[in-house]
This record gives structure tokens, C-alpha cells and sequence, in this order.
């Protein structure tokens, strides 16, 4: 037998006894429950006859409340990591024990067996929730008072903002498992009413602005925001503080990215650009807008991509009974199925394809039949897809056409297209083909259609591959220059778990031929946005990084827009998602053009392309290259605006 299989068997052996152990102990104790009963209920004279009831009876509640513990999963953890959901769950097998066998006793007992006094059965269903659930508590304060006593003087002396639930989970991960090296020494949170108070013997010391004291004092090594909710205001002031004391500075995601997993010490990270950027937190019950989805079978295209990938995470952790995962980059979708099974996600199918290949994609939605579709694959860069327009019009457009025919074809219940605000008012080849692809969702309406078709348009994503968060980054770590193409160039930006939540949302008010815009924000100028980025890495703008400003590329806008001209916005029941209408296009002209198109792309014929994507689109093929012209060169290589 080879050594991994004989450890796997060591290991499966000790985990048995392990269980068997507690069942045995909870047999004691359930027993010690019921005997203390009926000494407690006949004041410890308990008269012959019931001595003999207890005798009788014994072996059956005992049984009764095993089964009861057992169908819990009682015996599947270990009682150092007892909580209170645990205890929770104490309480309802103990409650429902005791009705089982109080139901049982009244149908059902011994002739010569006296009936257990319901006195007895009351005090037995609380001494067994004292005693079963009192011992695991026991044991677990047991296991924990070395750890906390033991808190080695060369671990990190830490400061925790935020005395909320999060900090309070925290402090208590870091005292419970001193191989973290964490050593909170004290909490920091604005709410008065908290100082002077203590969470496991942990002081919160005051507030925001006593930080830079505290740090001084106190030799703090690591300061740690616990406040999901904080908005970047109050992250970037704490991280300033931090910085200028020369203290590290960690952080707890935000909501969005807690959707899918719980506050511990392994979630925390650097603070980021992302958590500074000064506009408040998205927060949305996605549980109560999102059972759409539970149970379903959901398929997700461009399923390793940035917003692909979170998607999957999203869906995954909001029950989808199937996830259907489609990329034609083995890599990325690798990772992400990878990912899912790793946190214990099944029903997961990833399926290596390409969007633009009929027979592959009818043959995922023949094998799969997904009751919802997000389509999220697409090419996304702007200089790119003017050097290749041919790929841009297939993947973009005609693939969106493919996938949304097939989506009608196989009774789809819901279909989302991600788009984008290059869309509105397109001057590039790759904003045509978006707008292209929006165009085909609109003609699908509630009435023209079973499946309840929607486009979801929205700016930039925070930190997805190859925008400028990563450019900025590589340019930081080689030292500089940090290049912009404008000194007053704007984006918006939203980070990507909160525009999937948003994406998610959407898709549940969809009525058919729907085009969303979500609510972005304010805009961040570019220039601020290297700057902020310089200073989280511990360096000075201009002068220990240099910022460069180089020349807009061509097809780049100086300021994005959220909506077309021609289109009316009209409010949802989500205060983020926005509803554009405008007359579609004449059937016949964006048929006709999607057929030229298909031609073209079949025959390689990318002369004379922008013209008939804008024939298709009814605009001018001027209009398609108006690109804006400004006061400085024109540069492509290095410069970062996307």
C-alpha cells in the first residue's frame, strides 16, 4: 500500500474515532439530562414507579435525540470551532427531540409503564441544550485560553478600524489562531459611543482622528480596516495617516466582493485605488433581486474573462442549480473552474469554445439547456480592434447575433448582453460593433419574442485585464514614467463585483429588448487617478514617480458618455440601473446589414467594412472616424486612458 493512501487511511481512521467520541459523550450527557429531569422535577425523591419509567424509557429518548443530532450534523466539526450558529442549531434539534418523543410517549407506551410527567419532558428538552450545547462551549473556551494567553510579543502589534461586526470577527480569528502573528492591541471607530468599550478584552481606543496618535504611541505595526461599507473617503484618510507614519495599511473587501465568501483574516488585502476613489459603496440584498437564478441552469460566455469570471462567482454563490462556462481561452477558464471547485461550488461545466462557431455553441445550448444567458464575451480594446475590424464585427456582432438566435431557438428564459459605454455615440470600430450588438438585443422585444432580452451598459471596470489600473501598476513597479493621454481626460469607473451585481439585477426586471445603463457615478479624471495610485505606493507624484502626459490615441473620447442622443432615460425600481429607450432601426436595414457584414467577414473583405457597419448602424462612415483632436501629439505606445 503506498504511504499517500496509508495516510488517507490514518487520517479517515482518526476522524472516526473522533466522531464516535463526541456521539459517545452526547449519549452521556443526554442521559445525564434526562435523569437529572425527573430528580429535578420530584425535588431528587423520585418514587418507585418512575424510577422505572426512567429505566424504560431511557434507551428510546436517548436513541430519539442521537438521530436528531446525527440528521444536524452534529458530529462533522470539531467543538473548538463551536459558534453561535451552532448553538442555533443546539436549540432546534433539542426542541424537536423533545417533540418526537412527547409525541411518541402520547400514542404509543408500555402497558405497565407509567406516563413521563410533562414537567420531566420540559426540563429535559433545556438541561439537554444546557449540557450538549454547554460542553461544546466548554471545550472551546478550553482550547482558546492558551492561545490567547500565549499571543507572541514578535507578532505584528495591530490596530483594527472599525468596532462593528467585521472587527469583531477579526479580533477574534486573530485570537483564536496565534500562527496568524496578529496581536491587536486596540480598535479605532467614530461612533463615541464605543470608546472605552471592549471586544474580547480588546480597548477601542477613539476615533478617526486620534489615529495618528495611536499609531505613535502604541508602535503599531499594521493598521487594519474592518469596515466593508466605509466609503473611500474614509479609506484613503486612514490610508494617508498609515502612510505617513510609515505603517502598513490593510483592508477588508468592500461588499461586493464579500458577496462570496465571509470576513476573516485570509480576506484581507492592500488597500487599492479602488477603495479610495471617494464614491460610496453599491450595497444590494442581491438575495431578494436575484432568485431568478436559484436553481437554475445559468450559462455565462467569455466566462474567464474580467466580468466573466465574476459573474460565475456571483451566480455560483446565489444558487444556480448548474454553471455553464464558456471561454476559448483554456487559461482563464481553467482558473475560474479551478477556483469554484476549490470553495466546494459543483454542478459547474466549463466548455472550451468560441461564440463565433455555430456548431459548437448549438451544441452546448442542445447538451446544457440554459434557462439563462449572460453573454459577456467580446474583444474590448479600442486600438486593437482598429487593426483588426473583421474579428471585431464576428465576435462583437455576429456572435452576439448567433448566440441570441439560439438563445430564442432553445427557450431561454433570460438573455444579457454586457455592453459598453463605447456604444453611445460610437467613433471606433470596436464602439460600431458594440453598438451593433445592442441594436440586435433591442429588435428582440417582449413582443417579437419568448426569451426576455436586455443589454447591460456600463463604463470602466476597476482592475480588469489590460485597463489602466494594470498599466498604472507596471509602470509604478519599473519606477516610471506614468503615462496619461490627457491632462483632462475622464473616466467612469465602477469596480467589477459591483457592476455584475448590477448586471444581475438588471437581468431580473428585463421585459424584452431592454437596454439598462447603470449609474456610474461621478466621472474620475485620469490625472487623479495616477496620482492616487503613486501615493498608495508609498512615492510622490512628479517627484519620485514621474506623470507624463503623451497624446489621446485615435477613436479615444476625451469624456465618455452613458447615453445616445436620441435616446429618452427613464427610471427603474433600482435606483443604479436606468432604462434608455429609442425607435430601433428599421428591420430591414439592420437585417440587411448584418448580412452584408456576414459576407464580408466569410469572404475577408475588410475593405469598405466601417462603411457598411455604419450603413448598418445609420450613421455615416465620417461619423464612424469623427475622432476628437486636442492640444498635444498623438502617442500609442505606453500611454493609459481605458
Amino acid at each position: 500500500m503506498s504511504s499517500p493512501r496509508v495516510a488517507r487511511t490514518g487520517w479517515a481512521l482518526r476522524s472516526l474515532a473522533h466522531r464516535v467520541g463526541q456521539a459517545l459523550v452526547d449519549v452521556a450527557l443526554v442521559s445525564l439530562a434526562l435523569w437529572l429531569a425527573f430528580q429535578l422535577r420530584f425535588d431528587w425523591e423520585v418514587p418507585r414507579r418512575f424510577d422505572r419509567v426512567f429505566e424504560e424509557t431511557v434507551l428510546i429518548i436517548v436513541a430519539i435525540k442521537m438521530l436528531v443530532f446525527v440528521g444536524f450534523r452534529f458530529y462533522t466539526k470539531w467543538w473548538r470551532f463551536t459558534s453561535l450558529r451552532d448553538l442555533q442549531a443546539i436549540v432546534m434539534a433539542s426542541i424537536l427531540a423533545s417533540l418526537l418523543v412527547t409525541a411518541l410517549f402520547s400514542f404509543w407506551r408500555p402497558e405497565h409503564v407509567a406516563a413521563i410527567p410533562r414537567g420531566v419532558l420540559v426540563a429535559d428538552m433545556l438541561l439537554t441544550l444546557v449540557l450538549v450545547g454547554g460542553a461544546r462551549f466548554l471545550v472551546r473556551s478550553i482550547i482558546e485560553r492558551p492561545a490567547r494567553n500565549q499571543l507572541v510579543a514578535s507578532g505584528k502589534r495591530v490596530l483594527v478600524c472599525g468596532a462593528g461586526n467585521a472587527g469583531h470577527t477579526l479580533i477574534r480569528e486573530m485570537q483564536r489562531n496565534r500562527t496568524l502573528g496578529y496581536v491587536p492591541i486596540g480598535l479605532v471607530d467614530d461612533d463615541t459611543r464605543k470608546h472605552g468599550m471592549r471586544v474580547m478584552g480588546v480597548k477601542t481606543r477613539g476615533g478617526r482622528e486620534d489615529l495618528p496618535r495611536l499609531l505613535r504611541e502604541h508602535d503599531v505595526d499594521e493598521v487594519i480596516i474592518a469596515m466593508p461599507s466605509a466609503p473611500g473617503s474614509v479609506r484613503r484618510e486612514i490610508a494617508q495617516s498609515c502612510r505617513a507614519a510609515g505603517v502598513t495599511c490593510k483592508t477588508l473587501p468592500g461588499l461586493p466582493e464579500l458577496i462570496t465568501g465571509d470576513v476573516t483574516v485570509r480576506r484581507l488585502r492592500e488597500v487599492r485605488v479602488e477603495d479610495v476613489l471617494g464614491r460610496a459603496p453599491i450595497e444590494i440584498d442581491l438575495a431578494k433581486v436575484a432568485r431568478y437564478l436559484n436553481g437554475r441552469t445559468v450559462m455565462v460566455t467569455g466566462a474567464g474573462g474580467s466580468i466573466g469570471s465574476e459573474l460565475c462567482r456571483q451566480v455560483a454563490a446565489l444558487g444556480a442549480r448548474r454553471l455553464v462556462m464558456i471561454d476559448h481561452a483554456e487559461n482563464n477558464l481553467f482558473e475560474i473552474d479551478l477556483e469554484l471547485r476549490e470553495r466546494g461550488w459543483s454542478g459547474l461545466t466549463p466548455i472550451i469554445g468560441d461564440c463565433k462557431d455555430e456548431a459548437s455553441m448549438r451544441k452546448a445550448f442542445a447538451d446544457c439547456h440554459p434557462d439563462i444567458v449572460f453573454h459577456a464575451a467580446a474583444y474590448k480594446h479600442v486600438p486593437m480592434m482598429e487593426l483588426n475590424p473583421l474579428q471585431a464585427v464576428a465576435n462583437n456582432a455576429l456572435a452576439t447575433e448567433l448566440m441570441a438566435d439560439l438563445a430564442e431557438e432553445h427557450g431561454v428564459e433570460r438573455f444579457c448582453l454586457i455592453s459598453t459605454d463605447k456604444a453611445v455615440e460610437p467613433k471606433t470600430v470596436m464602439g460600431a460593433t458594440k453598438a451593433l450588438a445592442e441594436r440586435v438585443i433591442e429588435e428582440r422585444t417582449a413582443s417579437s419574442s419568448r426569451t426576455r432580452f436586455a443589454a447591460v451598459r456600463f463604463g470602466n471596470v476597476l482592475g480588469s485585464s489590460g485597463s489602466v489600473l494594470p498599466i498604472f501598476r507596471r509602470q509604478i513597479a519599473a519606477g516610471g514614467p506614468v503615462t496619461v493621454t490627457h491632462a483632462e481626460m475622464t473616466r467612469f469607473f465602477m469596480t467589477i463585483p459591483e457592476a455584475v451585481q448590477l448586471v444581475i439585477e438588471a437581468t431580473g426586471i428585463a421585459e424584452g429588448g431592454d437596454i439598462f445603463v447603470l449609474d456610474m457615478g461621478e466621472p474620475v479624471r485620469i490625472l487623479d487617478l495616477a496620482h492616487r495610485m503613486i501615493e498608495l505606493s508609498g512615492h510622490e507624484p512628479n517627484k519620485d514617480i514621474k506623470v507624463e502626459v503623451v497624446g489621446i490615441r485615435p477613436g479615444e473620447k476625451l469624456h465618455e458618455e452613458l447615453f445616445n442622443v436620441d435616446e429618452q432615460v427613464q427610471p427603474t425600481r433600482y435606483g443604479k440601473v436606468m432604462r434608455a429607450t429609442r425607435a430601433p432601426l428599421p428591420p430591414a436595414l439592420l437585417h440587411d446589414g448584418l448580412r452584408d457584414l456576414r459576407r464580408r467577414v466569410s469572404d475577408r473583405r475588410e475593405v469598405g467594412l466601417d462603411a457598411a457597419l455604419a450603413t448598418t448602424l445609420g450613421i455615416s462612415r465620417e461619423h464612424l472616424h469623427e475622432h476628437e483632436v486636442h492640444d498635444t501629439e498623438t502617442v500609442t505606445k505606453g500611454s493609459s486612458s481605458t
